[in-house]
């Protein structure tokens, strides 16, 4: 019997995934004029999920003007309909795996925009080619992944950034540089809080099975993940709601709005995790039980271990549109973060806060912002998130640094993931109990929950034959 083009093209792509990328040659600028960039200079982009945000970001490097989007691989032909409108020229495959088995030699670079739940399959098939890699936020789905990743990154010498672009804005480094002046002495407590999420969350998964779209591949959009009868619940946005597929609030914004303590404080990873969520109830004091699901709400608390004889820190996140006490220092009248969230870092000399993106940076109270008169000793990013990784990757592997490599990103999403840990073993039903919902006791070096062994299934999934992760390593 023979082999169909999509399994010859699945043989191909496994044979060559420990290829070397093939370099490509720079002409100087100055040969050719001052402002001209020659064909040579530009980044070869392929991006991988191009409909939404993946959309937005190769955009992004394109406006840089030192991208060539090359190539573009998305399940949906009708997510990825405008970005082929724009790129006309731009080679265009369903499967992602086809388009690097094929583009290997012609590509430097790859940006993964997919869900959640494809991000390190396909950003692991990149880096083994040795190709640099960009990857939205979260940068994974599970925490085993992130490690992983952080690990390739340094295996093969690419040059990696995670999306989330608050990390290069110069609200983040206005908060280190307070924090390194001493202006706010030692932390303590960090708490973060967001409106996520603003779509549906909480409810089961669908149960009835709909007629899968003509323009999309359902098959491939499931990826590594378990198979599941396609529904519009799940496509194109609202997957993230569902642990199969997404991460919640926590994975929408958290390495958003964590990301600047996390920086600032150089927290690591926490040693202890507990949380409460919001409960769905259908009659009374019966609340629904749906663990397929992300809650409506929560409140986590996280500690990290002291460092040289400091206290503990601890930071608490709220989502689902809590938001923690306003602190004595703000005026009554003054805005607390904004509309998505924000973070208040307090320290025992005083407190600093921000919106999300670490926009709209403040000590407390505000008047001393005014009066501040600190240095800037941390150069900013004018170029930003996007075009800061396209000039990072063609100067080459650790020659110019970005603001969120996996050496950093991964250690975030990692505790991003732990407290999704303990949302998750919430809902672990034993008999007619809960025994998840207590403190988590983490062991970091290990990946491993020490005190509830049932926890630890959701630090590695399953994945589905022909998807295997662990294969590829």
């Amino acid at each position: 019997m023979k082999d169909s083009p999509k399994s010859n093209s699945r043989r191909n792509f496994i044979r060559n995934t420990s290829l070397a990328a093939t370099g490509f040659f720079i002409v100087p600028r100055h040969v050719l004029g001052r402002g001209f960039v020659a064909p040579s200079d530009k980044l070869n982009v392929a991006g991988i999920g191009v409909g939404g945000k993946g959309e937005s970001d190769i955009n992004e490097f394109f406006k840089s003007g030192n991208a060539n989007i090359y190539a573009m691989a998305d399940v949906d032909d009708r997510q990825s309909a405008k970005s082929r409108e724009r790129f006309p020229k731009a080679k265009y495959y369903k499967d992602f795996r086809e388009m690097l088995d094929k583009e290997k030699n012609n590509i430097d670079a790859v940006s993964v925009s997919t869900p959640d739940h494809s991000h390190a399959f396909a950003a692991l098939a990149a880096m083994q080619l040795g190709k640099h890699v960009y990857v939205q936020k979260p940068m994974t789905h599970d925490i085993y992944e992130a490690r992983m990743l952080t690990e390739a990154a340094k295996k093969y010498k690419v040059v990696t950034q995670m999306g989330n672009q608050g990390s290069s804005s110069d609200g983040i480094r206005q908060l280190q540089e307070w924090y390194d002046a001493g202006l706010i002495g030692d932390v303590h407590t960090i708490r973060c809080w967001t409106n996520r999420p603003v779509w549906p969350q909480g409810f089961g998964a669908p149960t009835e099975k709909e007629e899968i779209p003509k323009e999309l591949d359902w098959d491939l959009w499931l990826g590594p993940t378990e198979y599941h009868d396609y529904h519009k619940a799940y496509v194109p946005f609202n997957w993230r709601g569902y642990w199969a597929f997404g991460t919640g609030a926590l994975g929408d914004m958290g390495c958003h709005i964590i990301d600047p303590p996390f920086k600032v404080v150089r927290l690591e990873y926490p040693s202890e995790i507990e949380c409460s969520v919001g409960d769905i109830y259908q009659e009374m004091w019966t609340p629904v039980y749906h663990p397929e699901s992300c809650p409506p709400s929560s409140s986590i608390t996280m500690k990290f271990p002291g460092k040289n004889g400091k206290k503990d820190i601890k930071l608490t996140w709220m989502d689902g549109g809590i938001r923690p006490e306003r602190p004595e220092e703000l005026g009554p009248d003054e805005q607390m973060g904004d509309s998505g969230g924000g973070a208040i870092i307090e320290g025992t000399k005083g407190k600093m806060m921000c919106s999300t993106y670490a926009g709209n940076p403040q000590l407390l109270p505000t008047s001393r912002t005014k009066e501040d008169k600190t240095p800037k000793t941390l150069p900013r990013v004018p170029e930003g998130h996007y075009a800061q990784w396209v000039n990072a990757c063609i100067a080459g592997y650790g020659k110019k640094p970005v603001s969120s490599p996996f050496e950093y990103a991964g250690p975030l999403t990692e505790t991003i993931l732990c407290a999704n840990l303990a949302l998750r073993s919430w809902n672990v039903k034993e008999g007619r109990n809960f025994p998840g919902r207590k403190k988590l006791m983490w062991d970091a070096k290990n990946m491993k929950v020490t005190n509830y062994d049932a926890a630890n299934q959701f630090v590695k999934r399953d994945y589905r034959k022909g998807w295997e992760i662990k294969n590829m390593i």
